[in-house]
């Protein structure tokens, strides 16, 4: 079976409050790991003993690109400290994103934060959104970050909700990238009417065959995010963590 985490951006109002106590009932829903959206002031050498008393891994962190870009040695350094291996940059600018060049751009300074990870052993990734699914000169904007890359300084965080909302499939994203394609966002759909994010495996989005491609290439982590909530967030996430459980 795969490993599975959370991204604990999905309950930011549970982690705000009390992150360490959070990251202890996460555990004991029976998550694998947990991929970090904040620290929330909590020291690496903290989080790691945390982390280790919780028997939970740490499955990348989200980092916003200005602080990869002015404070990446603190990053990777905060990363080892708690056995992370990976370090993920979950968005853009407009202006890192509005035209093809742009995009090229950007993807230089990608590379030259995914090649000073990789001098650390850690491994660099992108997670998208819709946006990143404008063409530009015929192509998506995320095959251009990805063209313009080497493949061992930047991985692809593949969120499904993003695609599929963008009315594409997952699954062609996972087989033309491979072993590239590293992690997964879990994330469900409730409809092509009403694209909202739900537990996975309540809505429309097929996992069954994202898993079954996903095993193909080695897939490292399936982490589950969520948005938006009609339960309770603990039950939420407990509803997704299980469903996924049953499929892997």
């Amino acid at each position: 079976m795969g490993n599975i985490a959370l991204q604990l951006y999905s309950i930011k109002e549970l982690t705000a409050v009390d992150f360490l106590g959070t990251l202890s009932k996460v555990a004991q829903l029976g998550y694998d790991g947990v991929e970090f959206a904040g620290y929330f002031g909590t020291s690496a050498k903290d989080l790691r003993k945390a982390l280790d008393s919780l028997e939970l891994q740490a499955a990348g962190s989200h980092i916003g690109i200005s602080e990869l870009e002015h404070n990446l040695d603190h990053t990777i350094e905060y990363s080892l400290e708690i056995q992370s291996p990976y370090i993920i940059c979950p968005g853009l600018p407009e202006e890192m994103r509005d035209s093809a060049d742009s995009y090229k751009r950007t993807a230089e300074r990608l590379n030259c934060i995914g090649e000073r990870c990789k001098e650390h052993g850690i491994k660099f990734g992108y997670h998208n959104h819709d946006i990143e699914f404008q063409k530009f000169e015929g192509e998506y904007g995320l095959d251009l970050l990805m063209k313009h890359t080497e493949s061992d300084h930047l991985f692809m965080e593949l969120d499904t909700f993003w695609v599929e909302h963008a009315g594409l499939r997952s699954i062609d994203f996972i087989q033309q990238y491979k072993e590239r394609c590293k992690i997964l966002h879990m994330k469900d759909m409730k409809s092509f009417d009403e694209k909202e994010n739900i537990e996975v495996g309540s809505g429309i989005i097929d996992f069954h065959s994202i898993t079954n491609i996903a095993k193909q290439y080695n897939i490292e982590w399936y982490t589950v995010e969520q948005e938006e909530f009609d339960l309770p967030q603990l039950k939420s996430i407990e509803l997704s963590l299980q469903y996924l459980i049953g499929i892997l």
